[in-house]
């Protein structure tokens, strides 16, 4: 009997030292940053992000701020990845090797060797990409100029990329965590977004292998089961307790998800004369139900607090079935979830709502997560649809 009561007094006490250190930190929360994969321009998030640099610089008077100095973990998808891993990449001194604007715009410059177009078949009707520009292009951004290869351990903070492994029949997520840990979990960046962005309908499933040679995977597009990896960002920092100790359920999260648009206009619902849906618009139904649902999901989680989740998505498209420009994605008004599957109108702009984040982040001062833990040991209603 005294046991059990001692056992419930050290729970007791244990839990009030966790709520003491939790306030002395000032109710500090832990900040994720989201990025969709889906399409080869990156326009949506692109904006977002350089946007999101920008008014952090300004509201600290930092030239040099950047956007890893203001988020504890980092997740993308296909393209989000890519982005995801040039903001995050350690460019050996602990600081990112690219700022926002820099990473966009490297995207934007190469994406003609990224997404290199070959015809094939008898009549080179079927359109792919080639692989081997790819590989060419991701290698020479993730290698620094002292030659070193980056791998998962080399990001500034934590770090989640998904894919699909076809050796397992399972989805595969790429951990900085993991990579800590253990060697066999540690891949090169490069492949790392190269095995994530590998859209089975363009590209060739990619095979990597983990640095030691332990852990090997045959990697396919990780939108076609985490299109939008907010979710998998969420569950790992309430589970991994090496890297977010304090951290206890989802009230001690600020999360900021950026989509990357519609993947095509809703005139455009592919179904053939008899009603039925091409096969062609599947992997586009996957891509936006996969992002939708994770939203839903989240906005549900966060109906007590809505300016704990922020979701930023284009959600028309202008000029025909051409994407919006940059400046078209600020201006747009922003999109949120309700339960049961509806969505309402924001007053508040995409651009308005992400400067109201960076507010929040500012105040909540720059992250305290050390750089690289593996070195050291208003609204109107909108209809359902977009």
């Amino acid at each position: 009997m005294a046991m059990e009561i001692s056992k419930v007094t050290l729970e007791i006490f244990s839990k009030l030292e966790k709520q003491w250190l939790f306030h002395c930190e000032g109710s500090k929360k832990t900040r994720v940053l989201s990025i969709d994969g889906g399409g080869t321009t990156g326009i949506v998030s692109g904006a977002s992000l350089i946007h999101l640099e920008d008014q952090i610089q300004a509201k600290t008077g930092d030239s040099n701020a950047r956007i890893v100095d203001f988020f504890d973990i980092i997740a993308g998808t296909g393209i989000g990845a890519l982005l995801a891993v040039m903001l995050n990449a350690d460019d050996g001194n602990g600081r990112p090797l690219f700022t926002a604007r820099d990473a966009v715009k490297f995207v934007s410059d190469r994406q003609t060797e990224l997404y290199k177009v070959k015809n094939v078949g008898i009549f080179r009707r079927r359109r792919l990409f080639s692989g081997k520009s790819m590989d060419k292009v991701l290698k020479e951004v993730l290698t620094r100029d002292d030659g070193k290869v980056l791998t998962l351990k080399d990001t500034c903070k934590p770090l989640l990329v998904p894919c699909f492994d076809l050796n397992s029949s399972a989805p595969f997520v790429f951990s900085r965590a993991d990579a800590s840990q253990s060697a066999s979990y540690d891949f090169e960046l490069w492949k790392v977004c190269r095995a994530t962005s590998a859209d089975p309908s363009m590209l060739k499933p990619f095979p990597l292998t983990s640095v030691d040679g332990k852990t090997s995977c045959l990697g396919v597009d990780g939108g076609l089961v985490m299109n939008n990896p907010t979710a998998i960002a969420v569950t790992h920092a309430l589970h991994n307790k090496r890297d977010f100790p304090s951290l206890t359920g989802v009230e001690d999260l600020v999360v900021i998800s950026m989509g990357n648009g519609p993947l095509s206009t809703t005139s455009q619902r592919k179904l053939d004369r008899h009603g039925q849906c091409l096969s062609s618009s599947v992997v586009d139904i996957v891509l936006a139900g996969v992002s939708d649902t994770v939203d839903q999901m989240l906005g549900n989680a966060f109906c007590w607090n809505h300016t704990d989740y922020v979701r930023i998505q284009a959600n028309c498209y202008t000029k025909g079935t051409v994407g919006p420009t940059m400046e078209e994605v600020l201006m747009e008004r922003g999109v949120e979830s309700l339960p049961f599957g509806a969505k309402r109108l924001l007053t508040e702009t995409n651009g308005q709502r992400i400067e109201g984040f960076v507010q929040r982040l500012v105040a909540s001062r720059r992250s305290s997560l050390p750089p690289s833990p593996c070195k050291d040991a208003a609204v109107t209603p909108l209809v359902h649809g977009r």
